[in-house]
């Protein structure tokens, strides 16, 4: 037995010596190569807009203990609407359907909790591209007087944004560019050739909150103020270090 012990351990000693010799050599560090030093620096760039353009949704509800008569008065307060926009100017095209809802709405007993009776409920709603920003308050305002008791979403926005990203991209890589040279400065060394570059937008034209309701229209109309739109670009630059 112990010379049958003796051969199982020196015949397990040759395939460990084996697999060791056969095993690829590894490395810590780029043997034969330098290292490729870098120096990534972020930017920033923003572009002030002023709207020239708003989107509007103008709801109208209406209910009723009879399902024809909700719908009928629903279509005659959106065609009261409809001639209120096509005479404040506003184009076929920049009016849309966004949905329409007729369903019923039960109605409970306060004291049993039963249900009593049941209102039928008509929703049209409207999507409004408003090109005349001077015009809003005085359309919100007709609108409303025309039967819409639903206004929600009016949005601000920019058509041609082009340009602006243009410069939003320039200066954030601007940005960049002055923050590598910053840093490389501090560092004690100086900037190679470049390495990569990304440019990305944060997010569409966004609007900025200020207190108040600086250009707002006047007191006879519903007080709208359109403000301003920023567009925000970030770049981010690599650089090889010399």
């Amino acid at each position: 037995m112990k010379i049958k012990s003796i051969w199982m351990i020196t015949g397990l000693l040759s395939i460990l010596a084996l697999s060791a010799c056969a095993a690829p050599a590894t490395v810590s560090s780029n043997a034969g190569s330098a290292n490729i030093r870098q120096l990534t620096a972020s930017g920033t760039g923003e572009v002030y807009l002023t709207p020239d353009v708003a989107y509007v949704n103008i709801g109208i509800h209406t209910q009723s203990e009879n399902v024809a008569d909700a719908l009928n008065d629903n279509n005659a307060q959106a065609q009261a609407i409809a001639t209120a926009l096509k005479e404040l100017g506003v184009e076929e095209k920049d009016i849309q359907t966004s949905a329409f809802n007729v369903y019923p709405s039960p109605q409970y007993s306060p004291v049993t909790g039963e249900v009593t009776s049941t209102l039928y409920a008509v929703d049209n709603t409207v999507y409004v591209t408003v090109r005349d920003l001077q015009s809003l308050g005085k359309m919100l305002d007709e609108v409303v007087r025309s039967g819409a008791n639903n206004i929600n979403g009016i949005q601000f926005d920019v058509i041609d944004q082009s340009t602006a990203l243009t410069e939003a991209r320039q200066k954030a890589i601007e940005s960049a560019k002055a923050t590598a040279q910053e840093l490389a400065q501090a560092a004690g060394v100086q900037l190679g050739d470049l390495q990569t570059l990304s440019v990305y937008p944060t997010s569409n034209a966004s609007p900025v909150y200020e207190k108040g309701f600086g250009g707002a229209t006047a007191n006879s109309q519903v007080p709208v103020s359109s403000g301003q739109l920023v567009i925000t670009v970030n770049a981010d630059l690599t650089y090889q270090i010399k």
